[in-house]
């Protein structure tokens, strides 16, 4: 398998490049704010043919170049129906303040001409992969993670995390659509259940894995869905 990954604009967004191989068709997992250009370098420099565009979430630093990477090359757009509206209309997902604070002026986004939803548990075929879709709101309603099977002796599955689960913390709630206490469940069900060795290529900063994180990260240790509010809501990487 291939995985190319690079941040991306003023937020550092990491974007996904996804391939069986060189000379394949790929999947582009969130492309954000001046992701294009990298993307195209990722797809001359293996021969990639992009047919689907993965989005974990609808804020703007994820979805920023969702429509013009989709139209370059003809590719279909994911993202859940919860965050769909986001694709159109990103300022929703974020204050007023915030807006003009990090946009600096006006700004029209799109959705891109071909756009399907994804449910939950949903699996995905895509360019000669499987995905697994989970549901993980708590970032934003919408929000999802993507698993694919990875074929290595210390590592079962890839998991795209999006703004769920970084290294050493897990993704703000105090955005529109952001709820604490839906993360605290989120993080319980869907994050603490997978393998310890399930690599995680998070939305922002560097790479980790579930064993690390159950092990180290202050926001998984003792989770108690029975107190949702004992631990303070973290405002940290992600729009």
């Amino acid at each position: 398998m291939l995985i190319a990954g690079f941040p991306a604009g003023p937020w550092g967004t990491n974007c996904y490049v996804v391939a069986t191989g060189p000379g394949a068709e790929c999947v582009v997992v969130d492309p954000g704010k001046d992701a294009a250009d990298g993307v195209a370098e990722v797809v001359r420099q293996h021969r990639l043919k992009p047919v689907s565009v993965l989005v974990t979430h609808g804020h703007v630093d994820h979805m920023w170049c969702v429509a013009p990477v989709a139209g370059t090359y003809d590719a279909t757009a994911w993202i859940h129906p919860q965050d769909r509206h986001l694709l159109a209309d990103p300022m929703q997902g974020m204050s007023r303040e915030t807006a003009a604070m990090l946009l600096g002026g006006r700004h029209e986004f799109a959705e891109p001409d071909d756009v399907r939803e994804l449910a939950d548990h949903q699996d995905l075929e895509l360019a000669g992969l499987r995905f697994v879709v989970d549901h993980t709101p708590g970032h934003t309603e919408g929000s999802v993670t993507f698993r694919t099977p990875y074929d290595a002796d210390d590592v079962s599955e890839v998991l795209f995390a999006g703004d769920l689960l970084f290294a050493g913390s897990i993704g703000r709630t105090d955005l529109p659509g952001g709820d604490h206490a839906t993360m605290l469940r989120t993080l319980a069900t869907k994050v603490l259940p997978l393998a310890d060795d399930v690599v995680v290529l998070p939305g922002h900063g560097e790479q980790t894995s579930i064993g690390r994180e159950r092990a180290t990260n202050p926001f998984l240790q003792d989770l108690d869905l029975d107190v949702p509010g004992s631990r303070p809501a973290p405002i940290t990487r992600g729009l």
